[in-house]
């Protein structure tokens, strides 16, 4: 079965949309991109505490990352707090991410909800897909796959690569919608195309696997290898697959190796078992050539691994 994704994180917005002192908001966003947060502070405080809600949300997310403040989870929460209070989707879709973790108030599952909920109905999009993976999971409210699907959708449908990527996997699985293949290949496609890493995996594994497309081993390789350089584990030892039986690329043991090793490196077990058993059928040269190759490719951060 395809694995659903877990929750997004929180954001700074250094635009400016509140109608107040827009000069001032101006100098401290510029002071935050520079680097100057103290300036950044100077300027946006005042603001803040005038009730500027999207200047609250950025305080919140300062003292939440102990960006030129020192880190401080219950200050975030009470800024985040007072502009969620006036309506502002950003900030009440990041009290529910506190909520949801545990982060400066005590972890709570149906206060999560009830934030992200305010926020997706707002139609801001990491709330929707947050939301969706509330209910996929049962968590604050009733496990209900028909409701997940519906919040990744809307949030796919704004663009969002990990709904759309959820999306994809409740139509590979037939979770709270009819299971049909070529639906999530279109939505992985859609996420796949934005450089998801996840989704370009989901859709080589379609592609190695004949479902929702013409089975296709260039292809299944083609998005292996990009989610495989972005450091997708299963993706690399999926590539090393496809090397070590020559599908859709040449076989090359050597290859296998440096991508079985690679994605053994990053905890795909199955990646670390291949390498063994490769290894029985190369000599020590291809062996070491495979290592260095290996050491060199992840050095490079994926860029020199041929």
């Amino acid at each position: 079965m395809i694995k659903l994704l877990g929750t997004t994180a929180f954001l700074l917005c250094t635009a400016f949309t509140a109608p107040v002192m827009a000069q001032d908001f101006d100098k401290g966003a510029a002071a935050y991109r520079a680097g100057d947060y103290a300036t950044a502070l100077q300027e946006w405080r005042p603001l803040a505490v005038e009730g500027d809600a999207n200047v609250q949300t950025n305080l919140g997310f300062m003292h939440a990352n102990g960006t030129g403040v020192p880190q401080d989870d219950a200050e975030a929460v009470r800024w985040y707090r007072m502009a969620a209070e006036q309506g502002y989707a950003r900030a009440q879709f990041n009290l529910g991410f506190m909520y949801d973790n545990g982060r400066g108030a005590l972890q709570d599952d149906a206060e999560a909800v009830r934030w992200y909920r305010m926020a997706a109905e707002q139609g801001y999009a990491r709330a929707q897909f947050n939301l969706g993976n509330m209910h996929a999971n049962g968590r604050g409210v009733p496990q209900d796959d028909a409701e997940a699907v519906r919040w990744y959708r809307m949030a796919a449908e704004q663009g969002d690569a990990r709904a759309q990527t959820n999306l994809g996997n409740m139509h590979a699985n037939g979770t709270g919608v009819p299971q049909d293949d070529a639906e999530a290949v279109r939505w992985y496609r859609m996420a796949a195309e934005q450089g998801y890493a996840r989704a370009q995996f989901n859709l080589g594994f379609m592609y190695d696997n004949g479902r929702g497309a013409l089975q296709d081993d260039a292809e299944a390789v083609r998005w292996y290898r990009m989610a495989a350089e972005q450091g997708d584990a299963e993706a690399q030892n999926n590539l090393g697959f496809m090397y070590a039986n020559g599908r859709g690329v040449p076989q090359d043991d050597v290859l296998a190796h440096v991508w079985y090793n690679i994605g053994g490196a990053n905890g795909n077990a199955l990646g670390s078992e291949n390498r063994g058993e490769i290894e029985q059928r190369m000599t020590r040269e291809q062996v070491a050539d495979a290592q260095a190759r290996a050491r060199r490719c992840m050095s490079s951060d994926y860029q020199d691994c041929d």
